[in-house]
């Protein structure tokens, strides 16, 4: 397999009730479910959203995409896919990082959240990522420093020139903008309940399409780089549903997908409406 030049990657998460019960209502006994499920009530009267911070938070699923120098898609793989320990998951995330020779991380939004939570995670479970955390280099050549696109190339801050704007509609926006399917039964504040109802698989699946979402958004800005032409991308894109495809009969995350699959209405080549 060629080697890979970036990681596409997304993360789901559930808070650590336990820790929410200790710090947030000590002295009341409550369960680590309760304790979770009252500071989400407490959140939406206050804030009218009930997302708990991501301080409180332990992954729960990522999923990574493998591309090559070409833009091309290698592997797609969640990791501890079959126990989901948040542990294990922060460490095959940095070590995969680290095996594969560092590659370029992809995210979408994920300077403010996906990110922050790995290193979290990372201080949480004692992991060592001194890589990553190269603080002696120069502050430009730091992967943590903003504008470092060589370490981490955050979708929504080049489509915004690094947050000078919102980005409103987010990764569902950008994907539908391709005929991509973008949100479809599950979005981001379904999982904390999906994981109390011991609906994880749905979970690993949300966190593919997203994903795959991302790869295709990553392509396009490729072509707005100028690092790849439109029949470039193209050709690509069709590559990946054939990848796809050869792969859907036993993983139901990309069944969905290509059930929702659309093509780019390509304005260059539509016939003009009739008058």
């Amino acid at each position: 397999m060629a080697a890979s030049r970036y990681l596409v990657f997304d993360i789901e998460s559930i808070a650590d009730g336990a820790l929410v019960s200790r710090l947030l209502y000590p002295g009341e006994k409550l369960s680590p479910q309760q304790a979770v499920t009252r500071y989400r009530q407490e959140l939406m009267a206050k804030y009218e959203n009930d997302f708990v911070p991501y301080t409180y938070h332990v992954p729960t699923s990522i999923a990574v995409a493998k591309v090559d120098a070409e833009y091309r898609l290698l592997d797609l793989t969640v990791l501890d896919e079959a126990e989901a320990r948040p542990h294990v998951i922060t460490d095959h995330f940095w070590r995969g990082w680290e095996k594969n020779g560092r590659p370029t991380l992809v995210s979408f939004n994920g300077r403010t959240f996906d990110l922050p939570l790995l290193e979290l995670a990372a201080f949480r479970y004692g992991l060592a990522v001194p890589g990553w955390f190269n603080l002696t280099a120069k502050s430009f050549e730091q992967a943590r420093n903003r504008y470092n696109i060589e370490a981490h190339i955050d979708l929504q801050e080049l489509l915004t020139n690094f947050g000078s704007t919102r980005f409103t509609g987010g990764l569902n926006l950008a994907a539908n903008l391709l005929g991509k399917p973008g949100k479809m039964d599950v979005e981001g504040h379904m999982v904390q309940d999906l994981f109390d109802a011991g609906k994880i698989a749905e979970i690993h699946d949300y966190c593919r399409c997203d994903v795959l979402d991302t790869y295709f958004v990553f392509l396009r800005t490729r072509v707005l780089l100028g690092r790849l032409s439109l029949d470039e991308e193209h050709g690509i894109i069709a590559e990946t549903k054939s990848w796809l495809t050869s792969r859907a009969a036993d993983t139901r995350a990309y069944r969905m997908y290509l059930d929702r699959w659309g093509d780019w209405p390509d304005p260059w080549t539509a016939k003009p409406a009739k008058k």
